[in-house]
């Protein structure tokens, strides 16, 4: 038994570990962060009235910070919109709105289902090659660490705006566990290919042929 929960601890563990060491020095908070010109900012689960739950809350607001701080020019609004009453996007970009970010700084990317997917979007079908990326920091390293093998110069910033719960938190550290293992099989062996589309180049001057 005592083998079998070492084999687990290195199997999920590890890769954990390389992640968040790799990134540690790309995390910023909004006050420090260097300036880029999109932001990406990764769903995160809508409430029962379709609305940001308070994770995606948290995220959205802080993305709004960066536009008002001058820190970045677009925002990216990545998430999942498979079924007909559940659009992270549009939720995204009502809460972006209500604050007062203006709609031609939002960009809405449909597809964007998982953190691969938003990564590999960002710079297939948007054209991004340097990117900011806006979530918690249990899920920061392993967003960067994704962006990174996919060809993206990313920094990544905080979200962290309140006091999560404590059971919250546990969960979400346990789910990266595996959630690293995924990441590294996905950019390292299996380069799966999401869901893409016509090219949507947010800047339309820069060289998009490369």
């Amino acid at each position: 038994m005592i083998y079998l929960i070492i084999a687990g601890l290195v199997i999920f563990g590890l890769p954990r570990l390389i992640e968040v060491i790799a990134t540690s020095n790309q995390i910023y908070r909004v006050e420090n962060a260097p300036k880029g010109r999109i932001a990406v900012v990764f769903g995160a689960g809508l409430q029962r009235d379709g609305t940001p739950s308070p994770v995606l809350r948290d995220r959205v607001e802080t993305a709004a910070e960066l536009y008002f701080a001058g820190k970045v020019e677009k925002i990216l609004m990545s998430g999942d919109n498979r079924f007909l009453y559940y659009n992270e996007p549009g939720a995204m970009a009502n809460y972006a709105l209500s604050l007062s970010v203006p709609q031609k700084a939002i960009v809405l990317d449909y597809a964007g289902r998982r953190t691969y997917d938003s990564c590999y979007r960002a710079k297939e079908i948007f054209g991004a090659t340097d990117v900011v990326l806006v979530t918690q920091n249990f899920h920061l390293a392993r967003a960067l660490f994704t962006c990174d093998n996919l060809g993206l110069n990313a920094i990544g910033v905080s979200a962290d705006k309140r006091t999560y719960q404590m059971s919250s938190i546990l969960s979400w550290e346990i789910r990266e566990l595996p959630a690293a293992l995924v990441a590294m099989w996905d950019v390292w062996v299996a380069h799966p290919e999401p869901v893409l589309g016509d090219k949507e180049p947010i800047f339309p001057e820069d060289d998009y042929s490369n």
